[in-house]
């Protein structure tokens, strides 16, 4: 059973708010905690992913098996404090304090793999764009077929604008 630790350190977000979005990944396989992570509307959840991401490089390159990876615990632990002063009214100041985080994943390989829910496709890579778009370039698009009705040329197939001027809003 391998276990391997990452850590975040200063992260400019309050602890309050980092655990919000720590507590729905907690004792997750990694592949599920990626994914909720994905789906989160919060700017806490990119930093949180690229640890857990790189906490699972770390473990692969302890010769875990991926697949196998789960979070056994990810701990948000209050970081230094910034302290700031904003000038107000009559010569008096306010403070401001600029609270970070300092977050731990400790991932853990267990010993029942449990089936794929979640496939991330990877990215492509240059060449792969070069050729996708070479391809999609190759591709002719056959000119619409007209044909005639008593000497006047009807289209068989409407564009874009057909549909325009038809699902208008407001009737001219």
């Amino acid at each position: 059973m391998i276990i391997h630790t990452a850590h975040l350190r200063h992260l400019h977000m309050a602890p309050r708010k980092v655990r919000l979005i720590v507590n729905t990944v907690k004792r997750l396989p990694l592949s599920e905690a990626e994914a909720q992570l994905l789906l989160q509307n919060r700017r806490v959840a990119m930093p949180i992913l690229k640890l857990l991401r790189s906490a699972a490089a770390g473990a692969v390159a302890k010769k875990a098996n991926r697949d196998a990876l789960m979070i056994s615990e990810i701990r948000v632990d209050r970081g230094p404090i910034l302290k700031r002063w904003l000038p107000r009214a009559q010569g008096r100041a306010t403070p401001i304090h600029k609270i970070t985080s300092h977050v731990t994943v400790v991932l853990q390989e267990s010993t029942s793999t449990l089936p794929q829910r979640f496939v991330f496709p990877k990215k492509e890579t240059k060449k792969q764009k070069e050729a996708r778009r070479q391809k999609e370039k190759e591709k002719v698009r056959p000119a619409p077929s007209e044909k005639e009705t008593k000497g006047v040329r009807v289209k068989e197939t409407h564009g874009p604008g057909f549909f325009r001027k038809v699902f208008r809003r407001k009737s001219v």
